[in-house]
């Protein structure tokens, strides 16, 4: 049975770590600019961020069904914290170098994806399953506020007082995050087997197996990335579309990008109760439609205030998307191999992410509208394979 405290206790705990991402959204890129004019090496540390997570997803997940999730989501989080007091103290006395900016990012990495796995396969724990739905939709709303309108601002203007301000920022918030998971009820932890453990290898391959052999859950990760895929073309070289095509200078595009996660909160306050009206079904493949007809009209667009509402309706189908195939997961995927699934879900999504880079990156040389225009026909094909892979309604759907 779910309890109110439970849920507001997660969400505190994601608040305050999403507010800690935000801050380093604007303040790690300026950071590193500080350090090196090179843009391969400042590019560099977004790429081994990425890498790091990829490499780490798998292991990740069997750590979070061997091991208590409250714990690991508390102890991710602080350590987290503890890991940016060396690198903020360096910045007063000796100042860092790229390198120790690169180790440090790389373990954060590591424990970023600990904490996200911990707190999605804790919320099932916490909350009954019929409200898995306006809870997840109320975490992201959360996490679209701190990411798009709290945290970059903040991260940039403690930087603009010194470079070591944000850092602490970002750790004291982790921090606290931490120790705030500490205060979810014992009843939702998962039970700990004690069983003989086999190889880290072997346990991740059971949830990978588990979510081939799922019809439903697995296509859900098939499409998550595919779309991922189709995300990246588009977005990867969104910052020259807008400036080639739609004639915007850098502060426009600023503009542009928090005008677009308006969509997002309207996706996150709707996304409940069309499920409820119109069940899961109907609701993804219409959003995935959404995702698919906003990219084609962007991409022909001329219009900065076209661009935006498109922009805007893509973000909300995203989020929509999101809500309602998490809440699925949470649903349909056994306790004891969540965090396996959750990982091999995980997995499909950053490497769809770094392949759309590559072929965003490569299209975009052609035409700079055709990233945009082939993430459309993308969103098209995940549109279709929801229709056929979600063959009946999920609420009755085994496990």
């Amino acid at each position: 049975m779910a309890t109110q405290r439970g849920f507001g206790v997660l969400w505190a705990a994601s608040a305050l770590s999403n507010l800690a991402d935000g801050v380093a959204f604007i303040a790690v890129p300026l950071i590193a600019a500080s350090l090196t004019q090179d843009p391969r090496l400042i590019a560099g540390l977004s790429l081994c961020y990425a890498v790091v997570r990829l490499l780490v997803a798998l292991p990740v997940g069997v750590w979070v069904d061997r091991h208590e999730r409250r714990f690991l989501l508390s102890s991710a989080n602080v350590l987290r914290g503890i890991a940016l007091i060396p690198l903020a103290i360096a910045f007063h006395f000796s100042g860092p170098n790229l390198l120790i900016l690169y180790l440090a990012m790389a373990f954060i990495a590591v424990l970023e994806g600990t904490a996200d796995t911990s707190a999605i396969t804790l919320l099932p724990q916490i909350v009954d399953s019929e409200k898995l739905d306006q809870a997840n939709s109320k975490i992201s709303a959360t996490q679209l506020i701190s990411d798009e309108f709290v945290g970059p601002p903040l991260g940039g203007y403690l930087f603009s007082l010194t470079a070591a301000i944000p850092l602490y920022a970002m750790g004291g918030l982790w921090a606290v995050g931490g120790l705030v998971a500490l205060a979810l009820p014992r009843s939702a932890n998962p039970k700990v087997t004690s069983g003989e453990r086999q190889r880290i290898w072997v346990e991740a391959g059971e949830g990978i197996r588990w979510l081939g052999k799922h019809r439903l859950v697995g296509a859900l990760a098939l499409i998550s990335g595919l779309a991922s895929v189709g995300y990246m073309m588009a977005f990867s070289i969104l910052v020259l579309f807008t400036k080639e095509q739609l004639g915007l200078d850098s502060t426009s595009y600023g503009l542009l990008l928090a005008f677009s996660a308006l969509g997002g909160l309207v996706g996150s306050a709707i996304a409940p109760k069309l499920r409820q009206f119109l069940g899961y079904r109907n609701v993804v493949v219409a959003s995935l439609a959404l995702g698919s007809l906003s990219l084609g009209i962007l991409a022909i667009s001329t219009s900065a205030v076209l661009a935006g509402v498109m922009l805007a309706l893509y973000i909300m189908h995203a989020v929509i998307w999101n809500i309602c195939s998490l809440s699925l997961r949470q649903r349909l995927v056994p306790e004891h191999l969540m965090g396996r699934v959750s990982a091999a879900s995980r997995v499909l999504g950053l490497a769809g992410l770094a392949l759309g880079s590559v072929i965003g990156g490569l299209l975009g040389s052609v035409s700079i509208m055709l990233p945009v225009a082939t993430g459309a026909v993308v969103f098209a094909l995940c549109m279709a394979l929801a229709w056929l892979g979600i063959d009946q309604e999920p609420e009755t759907a085994t496990l």
